[in-house]
């Protein structure tokens, strides 16, 4: 126990899963498990990369949405109810009509923030433009920085949200299982050297041909593992500190897909 750390409240890191393009499934099933999260006492709920849409490059162009796209308001509306800021990902259309990989940040305090991913993952530059990042996201007073996926691969991102003074660096990700263990160990490594704890939400099924790990996780400030969903379902990955004390938790929503 660290009594001289800041407390962090709970934040959640949702293993879901998505179907291929249908923004209006995925939104339905995002708001049930956001709710979920929320009545655990969660202030963030983390989802996977790109995943209001699966993580399906081919189709991207079609699926694009911008942050008052109707379909997103039942996740904006819950964001509001709950004070509880959600985190999704989806293509947007950035400058001059770039196609970004995004993450939708759904405020609680009413409006929607939006990240776009930096660096890309090789193969991904035929479809998407590398985007810019964003603003961090205030949790109940913790600064929290996002990443997605490939950024995790670049220390300078991960010790940038580090100086900035990130309470927390929360990655969207899709890793494969055989990936995992490269990716993790880079997550792990940064709590430890950056004394920053690091939440990871991966898919939790198969999406876009590949198949995920799952195995959404929580370091602490020391490059602990303190919590870890299995590889497949959706899973709850839950975490805050209090008092210098984790408290975490992993938890299975009531009904799967």
């Amino acid at each position: 126990m660290r009594p001289d750390l800041p407390d962090l409240p709970l934040c959640a890191a949702v293993q879901s899963i998505s179907v291929r393009g249908d923004i209006a499934a995925n939104v339905r099933r995002h708001a049930a498990l956001a709710a979920s999260a929320a009545a655990h006492g969660a202030r963030l709920a983390l989802f996977p990369e790109l995943s209001l849409t699966g993580y399906e490059p081919d189709v991207a162009a079609d699926c694009v949405v911008a942050p008052d796209d109707s379909r997103l308001v039942p996740l904006a509306e819950l964001a509001v109810a709950s004070g509880m800021t959600i985190v999704a990902g989806a293509p947007v259309r950035g400058l001059a009509g770039a196609l970004h990989i995004g993450a939708l940040c759904f405020l609680p305090g009413g409006g929607v923030a939006v990240y776009t991913k930096q660096h890309l993952h090789p193969g991904e530059d035929a479809v998407f433009a590398p985007g810019t990042g964003g603003q961090m996201l205030d949790v109940g007073d913790a600064p929290v920085a996002l990443a997605v996926c490939a950024e995790i691969a670049h220390a300078s991102h991960a010790e940038a949200a580090a100086r900035g003074g990130a309470a927390l660096y929360a990655a969207s990700v899709l890793v494969s299982p055989g990936g995992y263990v490269k990716d993790s160990g880079l997550l792990q490594g940064y709590a430890a050297s950056l004394a920053m704890p690091v939440l990871m939400a991966n898919h939790g099924g198969p999406t876009g041909g590949w198949q995920s790990a799952g195995r959404s996780a929580l370091w602490d400030e020391a490059g602990k593992l303190l919590a870890e969903a299995p590889e497949e379902g959706e899973w709850l990955v839950i975490a805050g500190r209090r008092g210098g004390r984790w408290e975490v938790s992993s938890v299975r929503p009531a009904s799967q897909p």
